[in-house]
């Protein structure tokens, strides 16, 4: 139900899909960005449903509980489970819980991942994404939205190097000419420009 909402609302809108020839990688991490305004998720949503990648998003475990649970789980929510598995005390990392993810998941898994973590101005975005798609050994692509062109989808694949800083200047530089809903809550990481 709430697909078939969004995907009108995608056309109406105006908006355009790029990126087709870009997305047959079936386990990847995928960079959702920018992140300014809770529209991007429709965008976001509807742009790979119809590129066909098999996306998912990162809750806590809580989060799926009901009622939210039903919700999130139809639009591609999966619980993240940090607690420990050794017996011990300690929580895992977050990217050590998403690269357990793509470890225990046969077959499709593309995990979006916001590195801004909030829809407010962030100079310095969260490494999480790289350390995950490294340590899982998977590809990085590079979704997007253009508010100015009405774009939405995929721009560009990264294939993890291990060399963090010349990667993360490459998608510095790919993420400088997309235009966000509110220009001014979005920036690229500074360290990397």
């Amino acid at each position: 139900m709430y697909r078939a909402l969004f995907n009108k609302f995608f056309d109406r809108q105006g908006w355009t899909l790029k990126g087709e020839d870009l997305v047959n990688h079936r386990r990847c991490v995928v960079i959702a960005a920018p992140h300014t305004s809770n529209w991007d998720l429709v965008y976001t949503l509807v742009a790979f449903d119809r590129l066909d990648l098999p996306v998912r998003f990162t809750v806590k475990k809580s989060w799926m509980k009901f009622p939210q649970g039903i919700m999130m789980k139809h639009l591609g929510g999966i619980a993240i489970d940090r607690s420990p598995k050794d017996g011990s005390t300690d929580r895992i990392s977050m990217v050590d819980a998403m690269i357990n993810l793509f470890d225990e998941t046969p077959g499709d898994l593309a995990i979006t991942i916001t590195p801004e973590g909030t829809r407010s101005l962030r100079e310095r975005w969260k490494s999480g994404f790289y350390h995950v798609a490294r340590g899982a050994g998977v590809p990085i692509l590079l979704g997007y939205l253009d508010y100015g062109k009405k774009e939405a989808g995929v721009g560009k694949v990264i294939e993890p190097s291990g060399d963090f800083e010349a990667d993360m200047r490459e998608i510095s530089a790919f993420y400088q000419t997309v235009e966000a809903k509110f220009p001014e809550k979005f920036s690229v990481d500074q360290r990397f420009v």
